[in-house]
């Protein structure tokens, strides 16, 4: 093979929160980079995921759920969904299957006639319709959009996902190996392994938490015995909420801890010590001094 046959570029996805951005990047990827959670906006950065065969290399822009934002953080959400458009290659509008059309399709549809990228329309979850009411959906948004290709599949289960990435394969421009093969993702381990604490936050609390906490990695030092110490902080908004990340005795954080332990010593292939704490900053979803400590960079967007 001659460089010159080699493809390479970048695809975002998009869509409504919740549809299954992350389950299907985690999928493609072949690891979990990107948490996944049912509860919506789960994601806040674009997640850049990295997939390399031996004719291309595609890199996944994985973006917060579209919505309506309710606070600055919200708003840095939004930025970071629709200036992707603008950067990449392709894009794949994620829909929920069993959703159907709705408002929030609508406002994503709107920003994509403001952009002259191709666009794929991909109908996931379809193991949970029946086969009559996808052909229906599809018919629905075909009117409402000229989608490039239109691919059904579901991201759990691994359905027509080869399908789809031969389709995205097809529409790369040619072009150069941006990372190394091995690599496969852009992020750092200290962001990745911040996530897994998050997710384990957001499986574990109830409607009043998720979006009200952010995770602070303080240290990851290597021990002599091979061992890796990671020392970290759950920053959460009220004080009713550190009570409820605690838990009764300290319950929920123990179990917050020894979920991510696990994770994370996946990731780095190490046994992990993981040390939790739990610390109150008022309102500061709001507070661009914290949502930069947190790394939400406003200047990249």
């Amino acid at each position: 093979m001659t460089n010159e046959s080699f493809k390479s570029g970048f695809v975002s996805i998009i869509g409504r929160p919740n549809v299954g951005k992350s389950t299907f990047l985690n999928r493609v990827i072949g690891q979990k980079i990107a948490i996944m959670s049912d509860k919506p906006q789960t994601t806040r950065n674009k997640v850049q995921g990295v997939l390399t065969t031996g004719t291309s290399q595609t890199i996944f822009i994985d973006t917060p759920g579209i919505h309506k934002p309710k606070h600055k953080l919200g708003d840095f959400m939004m930025k970071v969904a629709q200036n992707t458009l603008k950067e990449v290659d392709l894009v794949l509008f994620m829909i929920n299957a069993e959703e159907g059309y709705g408002k929030g399709d609508e406002f994503i549809i709107e920003k994509l006639r403001q952009t002259s990228t191709p666009v794929f329309l991909i109908v996931n979850k379809i193991d949970k319709i029946h086969p009559d009411q996808l052909l229906l959906l599809i018919d629905e948004y075909r009117t409402r959009y000229p989608f490039k290709e239109i691919v059904p599949i579901s991201a759990l289960e691994g359905n027509n996902v080869e399908t789809l990435l031969a389709q995205i394969e097809a529409y790369l421009p040619e072009g150069p190996q941006f990372y190394p093969s091995d690599q496969v993702t852009d992020h750092p381990e200290r962001f990745i392994i911040s996530e897994l604490i998050r997710e384990k936050v957001l499986h574990l609390t109830r409607e009043e938490i998720p979006h009200s906490i952010a995770v602070s990695i303080e240290s990851i030092k290597a021990q002599d015995n091979g061992s890796v110490h990671v020392a970290a902080t759950i920053v959460v908004e009220r004080d009713s909420q550190k009570g409820i990340v605690i838990g009764k005795k300290g319950s929920l954080l123990k179990e917050v801890g020894k979920r991510a332990r696990a994770d994370i010593e996946a990731l780095l292939g190490s046994r992990v010590y993981l040390e939790l704490w739990v610390k109150v900053q008022k309102d500061w979803r709001n507070k661009m001094s914290q949502l930069r400590d947190f790394g939400f960079k406003e200047d990249e967007y």
